[in-house]
């Protein structure tokens, strides 16, 4: 079993979860150049987050010697995400480590600005976006012109 993590600037690294939770936590920690103390998660394409936080770690939620492939889906593509606590009862945030997120994976940058209790995105870019796939739409619902519109043409031209 597989699973694909994506991180920095466009790294994916093919990471095999059939390990202990410090091992891959530790793995991914290094590989991504995340801080020893951070809390760290990965984001599924589906936006469902897999915390591999110090929680998990110390065993309190599970032991520490459990693999993290039942926590994983064989095969998938994660993100790569801090997770930083608010302090004094500010929320807690996640962070994407994969640059360019909203570039990238939209979906899954809107699901962490969800998570993180942000508003989405503005209309702006909704707008934005619409518009311009509503002028690619209309060009393409034109297509070539009919045969009478042709031959119309063809006839009507002096000679």
């Amino acid at each position: 079993m597989f699973i694909t993590v994506m991180f920095g600037a466009g790294c994916r690294e093919l990471v095999n979860p059939w390990c202990s939770l410090v091992t891959l936590t530790a793995h991914l920690r290094q590989r991504g150049r995340v801080p020893p103390d951070a809390t760290i998660a990965l984001l599924a394409e589906d936006g469902h987050l897999v915390s591999l936080g110090s929680d998990l770690e110390e065993g309190t939620s599970q032991a520490p010697s459990s693999s993290g492939s039942p926590l994983l889906q064989e095969r998938g593509t994660y993100v790569l995400v801090q997770i930083i606590n608010g302090e004094s009862g500010a929320p807690t945030r996640y962070e994407s480590l994969l640059e360019n997120l909203d570039g990238r994976c939209p979906e899954l940058a809107e699901a962490l600005r969800r998570l993180s209790g942000l508003p989405p995105l503005g209309n702006s870019r909704r707008r934005r976006t619409g518009t311009r796939t509503g002028t690619r739409r209309g060009h393409q619902d034109q297509g070539p012109p009919s045969r009478s519109q042709r031959l119309g043409s063809l006839l009507s031209r002096p000679r």
